[in-house]
């Protein structure tokens, strides 16, 4: 089986998250999914267009590359198929408050991918309501 499904998610690290949403919605005009005060998505033909504050820590793994996620039905099972492989995680498995779970490595090159499994319910509810908190994935 396939562990990964499709791109779900490109998302750019930007310095000024309002002037980045203005030229992704209105320059380019992608509709805006939702906005949080750390982060943007526009959808864009099916796959996320994300934008995030530039914070230190991200700078320090490559200050203005993009990152590309994939998605997986078993982020666990492909973190440790991963790992299995070689593959050196820069930031371990964690639940994002969007109700997503993730896990953060970089190709030979630097580039930044990411492994994302996704409660579906909870996802729209939180992208509907906007996170108030953190979500639990079973």
């Amino acid at each position: 089986m396939k562990m990964i499904k499709t791109v779900w998610c490109t998302t750019f690290y930007v310095s000024s998250l309002e002037k980045a949403a203005k030229f992704y919605g209105e320059t380019l005009g992608l509709e805006k999914k939702y906005e949080y005060s750390s982060y943007v998505g526009f959808e864009c033909g099916g796959v996320e267009i994300g934008l995030i504050l530039k914070l230190k820590e991200v700078q320090k793994i490559s200050p203005a590359s993009p990152s590309v996620e994939f998605l997986v039905d078993d982020v666990e099972k492909a973190c440790d198929e991963l790992k299995s492989k070689g593959v050196r995680f820069i930031k371990g498995l964690h639940e994002e408050p969007w109700c997503g779970k993730q896990a953060t490595f970089t190709d030979p090159e630097g580039n930044i991918l990411e492994i994302t499994q996704i409660n579906w319910k909870k996802y729209f509810t939180a992208s509907a309501e906007g996170v108030k908190g953190r979500c639990e994935i079973q």
